[in-house]
């Protein structure tokens, strides 16, 4: 049946289709394997579980949506949102990763292209610009604004590579709907309308959800439940460096007053005062 969904998509686009396929399932394969095999120390069991539950999430979430265009592209019920979760958590690196793999996925279950360029850059680039939501909590210490400020990063980093996608896939297959003039006038300005109608209401619902997670404060329960032991150990000794640092900084900051600093010969300073030791003090009857 899978390779039959080839085929046809085959006839709408171009043959080579069902070969960027079995490319993709190698590729999704092979960077399994890599991770079983070299990613043993990085990849803990925790870590693999979460990645593979908030792919699924979203892979099965990419099935609810609505399809307004005929050549590709659609409008998920935040099928974004639990990738998004799992890159703000564990950074950029395990995002761009996370995203590729779901992009291969979201190719496996509905593959469309024109050129294998088209692959690299809707199934590729697009879903790896996931990644990018690893820079949202080194934004500020606010979590809904970092995770909406992260979102439209994501979103916006989609959409040019969609854009230019689109670009490559108009010129080459001339494909056309009825337009005004002006929108007709190359296929930049076509895949950009092209592009407006789909992925900024599918922005607008991964924004509003993940603003109520973090309003609500469940984005943080997540983190907590997702945060691994050893990040968390490597949180907290950069807290204590931190202290300890700042506190080593204001001490050597503490000068002493300029009265203390020149003192006439023969004076002791007040610390040295202090530092000798304290004479016991005889007490001597008032009647002797």
């Amino acid at each position: 049946m899978f390779l039959n969904s080839l085929l046809e998509v085959s006839e709408k686009t171009t043959d080579i289709v069902m070969w960027v396929s079995v490319g993709a399932c190698v590729l999704l394969f092979g960077i399994i394997a890599v991770i079983c095999i070299k990613g043993k120390k990085h990849y803990d069991a925790k870590h693999i579980a979460f990645a593979g539950i908030c792919l699924g999430v979203s892979v099965a979430l990419s099935f609810a949506k609505v399809s307004p265009l005929m050549y590709g592209g659609s409008i998920t019920f935040a099928s974004f949102v639990p990738v998004l979760i799992y890159t703000y958590v564990y950074g950029l690196a395990d995002g761009f990763l996370v995203g590729i793999i779901f992009g291969l996925l979201n190719f496996i279950t509905g593959p469309y292209i024109l050129t294998p360029a088209t692959f690299i850059l809707d199934y590729v680039l697009a879903f790896a610009s996931i990644g990018l939501m690893g820079f949202a909590r080194k934004f500020t210490k606010k979590a809904t604004f970092n995770v909406v400020l992260g979102t439209l990063l994501v979103y916006v980093a989609r959409f040019i590579f969609h854009l230019i996608s689109g670009v490559i896939y108009f010129n080459e297959n001339a494909i056309w709907v009825e337009l005004p003039g002006w929108a007709l006038s190359n296929a930049f300005v076509y895949s950009f309308i092209y592009q407006c109608v789909y992925i900024p209401a599918d922005c607008a619902i991964s924004l509003v959800a993940m603003y109520l997670l973090a309003k609500f404060n469940v984005l943080d329960m997540l983190v907590k439940i997702i945060t691994p032991a050893w990040m968390k150990k490597k949180a907290k000794a950069g807290e204590t460096a931190l202290v300890t640092e700042g506190a080593s900084e204001e001490l050597s900051e503490v000068e002493l007053p300029a009265e203390q600093a020149q003192l006439p010969e023969g004076v002791q300073p007040v610390t040295e005062i202090f530092e000798e030791e304290k004479q016991p003090v005889s007490k001597t009857d008032p009647n002797e």
